[in-house]
């Protein structure tokens, strides 16, 4: 994404008055200097590959974001959402920067600007903080998903109130691929542990120098101390593989795979062996994957041994440097964590009832870090939880919601395809409407 070089924007909110206190005078409005007009245009100019990239953006910004960075950034957007169409709406925040929506021919992104007040007005900041997509209503999301290549599954749950149970799905018992979002099992077990006491987030984990897959611990020696709370955190709110495989192996394989049923996974077979990341990559890649093909030819006896010889035994080094690089699906029918999408608002309506109070209460704040989508669409909820997954030709978003009102909700989407990498921003751009549009 377009990183904000220079802004130097700041939003006041002012203090409620109390009941006796005269009424506040009205804010001052904030009308936008033309500068900030004009160069929210050139920003439509440039994405449409006119303009000049040197005149309209400042120095130090170019020296951040280089033209060929940007192109790539607007090969994205065009590619997910089709030709831009102009400013929609332009909300000055100062007289030279704001928020504006610029359209597309299938969606809308938000993005920050920042004009330098001098002449000539260059733009010193941008930032894309968020895509949606034009659909209208939930049934026309669903419809939208189910037209992309490939297959897809989507479901929006409530979870409390008079009336809980399904609002709108498609194919949402189908289990598909889920990617990272395998996740969330390993953080259910952890709550489970914690609400029994054989846990606390506070206690501490010693690596003991295992190899692991790429993330922040890859590179830490043996004995580097971490706390259970900072590896759930990195695993949840930055999909940190190498944190994942910790705290899969401190909290045992079986016990996650009893988790399965626990948390509501219809196909739980599926899923067991339940594969540390370290061990998918290998089977995937070592030996052009025919590591991968004598394991799934086993039992699942065969499978656990293998996991626990052979594959364990591999080295890094025998894992392709450029597994995914070329884009091209790899045994993700075969080699992956599956759910369905109401196996994924079930896991999630598990999560939120076993965190409602006390020591576990934490995990809702480690699902909130990354809360997926821009901050104009989580404001409209009172609690964002999320955590998605993606690898070529597999991608899949789920949040936990609370509306403002109280009522909870589990929203989830996946998409797979065996033939070609899926495109993940038109995917998040409906996911992102979806959220928008299921505000009650």
């Amino acid at each position: 994404m377009l990183r904000l070089i220079a802004c130097s924007l700041l939003l006041l909110a002012s203090p409620a008055a109390a009941q006796t206190a005269p009424p506040a005078p009205p804010a001052p409005q904030i009308v936008a200097d033309p500068s900030l007009e004009a160069r929210a245009k050139d920003v439509v100019a440039i994405l449409a590959g006119k303009g000049d990239y040197d005149a309209i953006f400042s120095a130090a910004f170019r020296a951040q974001v280089p033209k060929a960075q940007f192109d790539a950034v607007t090969a994205q957007l065009t590619a997910a959402s089709g030709k831009v169409t102009g400013v929609e709406k332009l909300t000055p925040v100062s007289p030279y920067g704001g928020t504006m929506l610029i359209g597309f021919e299938r969606g809308i992104a938000t993005m920050q600007i920042a004009v330098d007040p001098a002449e000539p007005h260059q733009i010193t900041g941008l930032r894309v903080t968020g895509m949606t997509a034009r659909e209208a209503s939930l049934d026309a999301i669903a419809g939208s998903l189910a037209a992309l290549p490939g297959t897809t599954g989507f479901a929006l749950v409530r979870l409390d109130g008079a009336r809980p149970g399904t609002m709108i799905a498609h194919e949402a018992d189908r289990p598909f691929a889920i990617g990272s979002a395998f996740k969330l099992v390993i953080l259910a077990e952890l709550v489970r542990g914690v609400t029994a006491g054989e846990r606390h987030w506070d206690d501490l984990v010693t690596l003991d120098g295992a190899p692991l897959p790429g993330g922040f611990y890859a590179d830490k020696p043996a004995g580097t101390k971490a706390t259970l709370r900072e590896i759930a955190e990195r695993m949840i709110s930055v999909s940190d593989n190498s944190a994942t495989d910790i705290l899969l192996a401190t909290l045992g394989r079986t016990r996650v795979e009893a988790m399965l049923p626990v948390v509501g996974f219809t196909a739980a077979a599926r899923d067991r062996p339940f594969m540390a990341t370290l061990e998918g990559f290998k089977l995937k890649s070592v030996e052009g994957g025919a590591l991968g093909a004598r394991y799934l030819a086993l039992d699942e006896k065969g499978r656990r041994a293998m996991l626990d010889g052979e594959v364990r035994n591999v080295p890094i080094s025998a894992i392709r440097g450029d597994l995914f690089a070329a884009g091209k699906p790899i045994a993700i029918d075969t080699l992956e964590w599956f759910a369905s999408p109401q196996d994924l608002a079930r896991v999630m309506d598990w999560l939120r009832r076993h965190t409602e109070t006390g020591p576990t209460a934490e995990a809702r704040t480690i699902l909130a870090k990354n809360p997926g989508i821009d901050p104009a669409a989580a404001t409209a909820w009172s609690y964002v939880g999320f955590k998605g997954g993606s690898e070529p030709g597999v991608i899949n978003m789920t949040f936990l919601l609370q509306a403002k009102h109280g009522g909870w909700y589990a929203l989830t989407g996946s998409w797979n395809n065996n033939a070609a990498a899926v495109d993940e921003g038109r995917f998040a751009a409906l996911m992102r409407r979806a959220v928008e549009l299921a505000v009650g």
